[in-house]
C-alpha cells in the first residue's frame, strides 16, 4: 500500500478532537537509495516520535541500568510474584528482600521489553504496524506490546471515554511515548 493511502486511512480513524493536531509524516529519498527514510508522528506541528532506519548499536546494559535506577518508576508487585520467589528460595529470604527481588525482576523484564520495542521503531516497521493496525481489532491493538499499535489505538475514535478512563493503571507500565499519547487523548475527553 502506498504511503499516501496508508496515511489517509490512518487519519480517517483519528479521534475528532485530535483531527489537525496529530499528523503522520514520512520522508524518503528517491535518488539516494542508501539514505533511509524517516517517519514521525507530530502533535501540534512538533515531532513527538521519530522513526528512522537505525544502524547504530544500542547500549543495552547502560539503558537497562538507567531504567532500573529511575526513582519515579512505579512497578506494582502482586502476592503471586512474591510467593513464587518465596518458593524458589525455599523460604530462607526475609520478607522485605522478597519484595526487592520481585521488583528487580519485573523492572529487568520491563526494561528488556522497552529496549526491544525501541530498537524496532523504524519507518518500515511503522508501515508494517500501521497495516497490521488496520487489519486487527482495536482491542488487540490496545493489548499488544507493540508501541506503535498502542499509539495508533489510543488516538483512534473507536476508543471511547469510558474505556480510556479505565485503562489508566495499564498505561503506567507502558512506554513513555504511549503514556504521552494516552495523556494527550485523555486531555481531549
Amino acid at each position: 500500500m502506498s504511503w499516501s493511502k496508508l496515511k489517509q486511512q490512518l487519519e480517517s480513524f483519528l479521534s475528532p478532537a485530535l483531527h489537525g493536531r496529530v499528523e503522520y509524516r514520512a520522508t524518503s529519498y528517491r535518488y539516494l537509495p542508501g539514505k533511509p527514510g524517516i517517519c514521525y508522528l507530530a502533535v501540534d506541528k512538533k515531532n513527538v516520535l521519530n522513526m528512522s532506519e537505525t544502524t547504530g548499536f544500542i547500549r543495552w546494559y547502560q539503558t537497562e541500568q538507567e531504567i532500573k535506577n529511575d526513582p519515579d518508576l512505579q512497578i506494582p508487585i502482586s502476592q503471586e510474584e512474591i510467593e513464587a520467589i518465596r518458593k524458589e528460595t525455599k523460604g530462607t529470604v526475609p520478607e522485605e528482600r522478597l519484595q526487592v527481588i520481585a521488583r528487580n525482576r519485573k523492572i529487568t523484564e520491563l526494561a528488556k521489553e522497552l529496549l526491544s520495542a525501541q530498537a524496532a521503531l523504524s519507518k518500515s516497521n511503522f508501515v508494517t504496524a500501521a497495516t497490521t493496525f488496520l487489519s486487527i481489532s482495536i482491542d488487540e491493538s490496545l493489548e499488544s506490546n507493540d508501541i506503535l499499535l498502542n499509539i495508533l489505538a489510543l488516538v483512534d475514535r473507536r476508543v471511547g471515554k469510558k474505556r480510556m478512563l479505565n485503562m489508566a493503571e495499564k498505561m503506567k507500565l507502558k512506554h513513555p511515548a504511549v503514556q504521552y499519547f494516552y495523556e494527550l487523548r485523555r486531555s481531549t475527553l
